[in-house]
């Protein structure tokens, strides 16, 4: 007897769909990303009903950060009832990692004594607010179309089936509460330029409910610069064109409302005659709802280009969850998006392949139509292509050179399965390490690379699943940091000069935010003339060098003799704290541009790191700093990201707070009434310190 082939125990759609039952909600329409709301979503039995011990789930996205549906608390956010028609016993319980993905956030609600035959109902109200709960908390991030996917087993065979109609509901960005204003980081005097000015909710989704005159100064002439603008409601991006800067120098221009306050800062801009080369900013990693984001993957770079005001961005979906017929979907929307001088793009994917065979790589191409070599065909499948896959980050580089796919750029870089670029690095293909994300800072990557002697770029992107490219935010969700931005200094805005870009390493990464756009220039001058190179020459036999006295960031310089100047020029649109100067591993230099005086009475709390290497290295900063002999009189917050995570001043001698860490950092400024009197008292889970005032110096 043949053992019947049972698909690995998974048979995909054994029942016809039009059998397996209906799920509908009471509301439809629009809702306001983060707000509290109430949903009944009834569920009307198929043909066969729902065995004993038979299951239903309702499942969510894995990016969502909407509140968990939960049975304990009746005065709790998120507290959900399930209910049978019939009198059924039902079990209901929530895991989220409960289904496969990307719907893997997952209510399940079982058959425990009784069945349900056809019509028979279950009742699953989210968010009832009867004793107290404030209802279900929406995601934080917007969706077009934000489904409660219903799933059925009615068989109790534990072969879950999706419903052939899902009932939804679209979530949309709520009023604004913060402005952000952008301007080109180099500008050619007397050369035409753009500012734009978006307006935020309250978790930083662009939104296009303002209604505002706004007023704008500059810090220098501005040909053409109106004194107000009037942005009008159902505008997301309100542009002012024809700007024309008159000097040279580093300039911004302000925001501000009716009343003077002031509302957004442009990032500065570089203004020059004759500019070599230009900042263009870019985020290069990201995901749509093809893969494991949300939106579509045209929205995810009409988003880039048209809200975040990006230069230059890119996808880069689980190469195990590509088909072939998405990734020729998806290089026909990355062609079409593709338009030199206003937003440059590039095709790729993720190799996503397990940390113990090399971990996360970003792989992008120069043209469309190339080959996708995975990491494996994990929920795949077609195995029509399998014979290309490549299981290890070594395998992956060989294959490159095998096949002489010279042109490919690979970035390492940390999210869920990080990269272990001792075990497999190619100088020829990875030009990069990714050190900043939304899942945090990873500057250990870059530590790695120098412990290996590797050359290599620094890369900060979103890593993205909520449809944002360039201007991601953490939400309500376990995600601790802003998404990162990049920086290609490049004589023009195309795809050849981006890749020569990114080869060249000539660009630096930012933690991304408002404050994200910061100007850096880090220049040499060389006593006695040198060879600089773009190509690494320990990798590329025969690379041709040029003979110069000068070099740039990211140029690989030989000095047979003489000395160096090192100059590095830094304009942040905030105050900068510090610089510091690393040769390789060892830190020479920290550089603060204030002096120990103009600290005034204020003392600075920080607080950093990550738990470990991998996906859940949150760490908890949950405390409180208490003050015995001296007053707070002022706090200024840093980095406190997540509205559930908050700076508060619980007394005039205390502030407490909630607070996460992702390898990046976070803390607060204190001003204080008698700054060297007593002691500061810390309390928090990794930290308990006391310590005297005036011990506090100028050094960290």
């Amino acid at each position: 007897m043949t053992t019947p082939d049972m698909h690995n125990g998974a048979l995909r759609e054994p029942i016809p769909a039009e059998l397996l039952g209906t799920a509908v909600l009471d509301k439809s329409g629009e809702f306001e990303a983060g707000s509290y709301q109430s949903f009944t979503l009834t569920y009307t039995a198929g043909r066969f009903g729902i065995d004993d011990s038979g299951s239903m789930r309702i499942v969510f996205r894995f990016a969502t950060d909407q509140t968990n549906p939960q049975f304990d608390d009746p005065a709790a956010p998120g507290f959900t009832t399930v209910e049978s028609s019939n009198n059924a016993v039902l079990e209901a319980r929530f895991d989220p990692k409960g289904n496969i993905r990307p719907w893997d956030r997952t209510l399940q609600i079982k058959v425990v004594k009784g069945f349900m035959k056809q019509g028979d109902t279950i009742t699953v109200r989210f968010g009832v607010t009867d004793q107290g709960s404030p209802g279900m908390r929406l995601q934080t991030f917007c969706e077009k179309r934000f489904e409660f996917r219903v799933l059925v087993d009615p068989i109790a065979t534990f072969n879950f089936q999706t419903l052939p109609m899902q009932p939804a509901i679209s979530i949309v960005p709520g009023m604004p509460e913060s402005w952000v204003a952008i301007i080109p980081s180099t500008c050619k005097i007397n050369t035409p330029f753009a500012l734009k000015i978006k307006a935020e909710d309250r978790w930083g989704n662009p939104t296009n409910k303002a209604q505002n005159r706004l007023f704008l100064k500059a810090d220098t002439t501005v040909q053409n610069l109106p004194n107000h603008i009037d942005i009008n409601r159902g505008e997301f991006v309100c542009e002012v064109s024809s700007l024309e800067f008159s000097n040279e120098g580093v300039f911004d221009i302000g925001v501000f409302s009716e009343d003077g306050a002031l509302l957004a800062r442009t990032n500065p801009a570089a203004v020059q005659t004759t500019p070599a080369n230009k900042h263009y900013w870019g985020d290069l990693h990201g995901q749509s709802d093809e893969t494991l984001g949300t939106n579509s993957a045209a929205d995810y770079f009409a988003f880039g280009r048209d809200l975040a005001c990006l230069d230059v961005c890119a996808h880069q979906g689980n190469d195990f969850q590509m088909t072939e017929s998405f990734w020729q979907d998806l290089n026909a929307v990355t062609m079409h998006f593709n338009d030199t001088g206003r937003f440059v793009t590039l095709p790729g994917y993720e190799w996503s392949g397990n940390t113990a065979l090399g971990g996360d790589r970003n792989v992008y191409f120069p043209v469309e139509g190339r080959v996708m070599r995975r990491s494996s065909h994990a929920l795949i499948e077609s195995q029509h292509d399998i014979e290309t896959d490549c299981h290890t980050a070594a395998e992956l580089f060989e294959s490159f050179a095998r096949n002489e796919e010279w042109d490919v750029i690979c970035f390492a870089h940390c999210g869920g399965r990080y990269a272990d670029i001792a075990m497999a690095h190619d100088g020829r293909f990875e030009k990069s390490v990714e050190v900043h994300s939304a899942w945090g800072t990873f500057e250990w990557l870059v530590q790695d690379a120098f412990k290996s002697g590797y050359r290599v770029g620094i890369i900060g992107n979103s890593d993205g699943h909520k449809g944002r490219p360039g201007a991601s935010y953490p939400g309500a969700g376990w995600f601790g940091a802003v998404g990162g931005l990049t920086c290609f200094i490049m004589p023009e805005l195309s795809r050849d000069a981006l890749i020569s870009c990114i080869k060249s390493r000539h660009h630096y990464a930012t933690n991304g935010g408002h404050n994200g756009r910061i100007l850096l220039d880090v220049n040499v001058s060389l006593d006695m003339p040198g060879t600089v190179y773009s190509d690494d020459p320990a990798l590329f036999a025969g690379s041709q060098g040029r003979d110069s006295s000068e070099a740039m960031m990211g140029d690989i310089v030989h000095l047979p003799e003489g000395d160096l100047q090192l100059s590095v020029n830094v304009t942040g649109g905030a105050p900068v704290q510090r610089i510091d100067l690393f040769n390789g591993l060892d830190h020479m230099e920290c550089y603060r541009p204030y002096s120990d005086s103009e600290l005034g009475d204020r003392i600075g709390v920080v607080w950093e790191g990550a738990e470990y290497r991998g996906r859940f290295r949150s760490v908890s900063w949950d405390g409180s700093a208490h003050f015995d002999k001296s007053k707070v009189a002022a706090t200024q917050a840093i980095n406190f990201f997540n509205r559930d995570k908050t700076l508060y001043n619980s007394s005039d001698s205390m502030l407490t707070w909630q607070s996460v860490t992702t390898g990046n950092f976070a803390g607060f400024i204190a001003t204080l009434q008698q700054s060297t009197k007593g002691n500061i008292e810390l309390d928090t889970p990794l930290i308990k310190a006391t310590i005297a005032l005036d011990q506090i110096g100028f050094e960290d």
